[in-house]
């Protein structure tokens, strides 16, 4: 059994993140309060889903580790391969979208 944990708990950046994906035409549902380690963002962008998962770049490595229910998702996950994004470069570029960088 997987443990809930942090439901609901967003990222400092992950607003951010949301309305970037928007600016460019992205639809985006946030999952960060159903836990069981289910990524924080459902993206849907040209006929694509991609499942991200937020951590603050700014954080030090420690804190932007992945919970165990996120790890336990990842790794039995059979779609698309979760992506971790840390900012809006990282998630513009997950859908095929230049960043700024």
């Amino acid at each position: 059994m997987i443990r809930r944990g942090h439901i609901g708990r967003t990222d400092a950046n992950q607003g951010e993140i949301v309305k970037a994906l928007r600016a460019v035409g992205c639809s985006v549902t946030s999952t960060s309060g159903a836990g069981n380690g289910l990524p924080d963002l459902l993206v849907g962008f040209r006929g694509e889903t991609v499942l991200m998962e937020v951590k603050d770049g700014a954080k030090v490595p420690s804190a932007k580790r992945l919970t165990d229910a996120e790890q336990h998702f990842v790794d039995h996950w059979r779609g698309r391969p979760v992506v971790i994004v840390e900012s809006v470069d990282d998630a513009l570029r997950a859908i095929g979208v230049r960043g700024d960088k």
